[in-house]
């Protein structure tokens, strides 16, 4: 099926390495369309199937407002009722052409309906079949699963909170990471059809994802022979690698200082030659012992000066820093401007939004937008007036 079924890309700039592989997807909320996204940046035809009236995603409140337009561009809409014998057999046909199925449903909903991977293989024994699940197989696969579940039981909220105070990262990390890996397993599916011309079945799973996210901490414990402590009251691997303040409140500045050389640099920078010929400040690991004695003296220093003015001298010597700032801010960030960082979508009530573009170049070029974000069925009749 490769090069059969790809839309006309000339209207578009996705990178284009996938095109001529026809995606099915059957998903909602993160972690299955971030699976979608990822291939459709890179050319895939990834056709959404919706529900009538549209995936519920799109609808969200709060902290949910997001999710569909970050993770549903380049896509194309097709609303069906699965409950519907047509629809159902629309689905199906689309399923039978395809090259790539991904869903994040529960477990069993799709084999009830007869798309599940037993039936849609032996119908199509190319297709490659990925599940976005919240657990792999085990004594907890049939568990209904969300991120912030996974991160709760998966340690990434312990080690993210203060201590007693368990906390989710402030982003769906694990829903996207989990589809990474999904993608990661269907591109090494592609490269074995290639040899053998057979599909496969992918899972990747949000606790298993967590896991992996908290792997270094678990090993900490062996190699340390203590546990691994919330980030919060951590020990730093580094002195000087903290959030200061400046001379105005709301602008914070992360300063890190991760070597010796790095150390010398910085002191000459700052006029701290007393610092520097310390005798008990020469290496990294004298200096992490001496934290709490050299903190002070860099939070006093920083906070007599404009954030500006450290940032022009850091950057100036080389060190590792970064200001705080809010994800909404970063639509006027002078780098992600400069080379199609972000790329331009079009909400439903109109409004044009950036948001970011897939991060990475290949051969120098970024993917761009070939579909903006759907109508709920915009393309029914583009792809179903055959088979309806």
């Amino acid at each position: 099926m490769d090069g059969q079924n790809g839309p006309d890309h000339a209207q578009g700039s996705t990178l284009g390495q996938l095109n001529g592989l026809r995606v099915v997807e059957f998903t909602h909320m993160v972690m299955g369309p971030s699976v979608g996204v990822i291939l459709a940046d890179l050319g895939a035809d990834v056709v959404k199937i919706e529900p009538p009236g549209g995936d519920r995603t799109r609808s969200l409140l709060g902290s949910g407002a997001g999710y569909f337009p970050m993770f549903n561009r380049n896509k194309r809409s097709v609303c069906l009722d699965l409950k519907n014998d047509l629809d159902l057999a629309a689905a199906l046909d689309l399923c039978r052409d395809a090259d790539i199925v991904v869903e994040n449903f529960r477990p069993g909903t799709l084999d009830r309906l007869g798309l599940g991977y037993a039936a849609l293989s032996a119908l199509n024994p190319r297709l490659i079949y990925c599940s976005a699940k919240g657990f792999l197989s085990g004594p907890y696969e049939d568990r209904t699963a969300l991120d912030e579940v996974t991160q709760m039981m998966g340690g990434l909220a312990y080690m993210t909170g203060p201590p007693g105070r368990p906390l989710r990262a402030g982003s769906s990390v694990v829903d996207i990471t989990g589809g990474m890996f999904g993608v990661i397993g269907i591109l090494a599916a592609l490269e074995q059809r290639h040899r053998t011309g057979k599909g496969a079945q992918i899972s990747c799973g949000l606790f298993e994802t967590t896991a992996f996210l908290v792997g270094q901490h678990m090993a900490q414990k062996d190699v340390t022979g203590q546990a691994a402590q919330p980030m919060p009251v951590r020990i730093s691997a580094w002195a000087i690698y903290d959030v200061f303040d400046t001379r105005h409140p709301d602008e914070q500045l992360f300063v890190g200082v991760v070597s010796d050389g790095q150390w010398i640099k910085f002191c000459q920078a700052f006029d701290l030659a007393d610092l520097a010929s310390d005798p008990g400040y020469a290496t990294n690991n004298q200096r992490v012992e001496a934290r709490d004695a050299l903190l002070p003296v860099v939070r006093a220093l920083f906070a007599g000066m404009d954030r500006a003015t450290l940032v022009e001298r850091l950057e100036r010597i080389g060190l590792p820093f970064a200001p705080i700032v809010r994800p909404d801010e970063l639509v006027d960030d002078v780098h992600l401007n400069a080379h199609g960082s972000l790329v331009s979508l079009t909400l439903a009530d109109g409004t044009i939004t950036r948001l970011p573009a897939l991060p990475l170049e290949i051969d120098g070029q970024r993917a761009g937008i070939a579909y903006d974000l759907p109508r709920p069925g915009e393309h029914n009749a583009q792809l179903l007036q055959t088979r309806r």
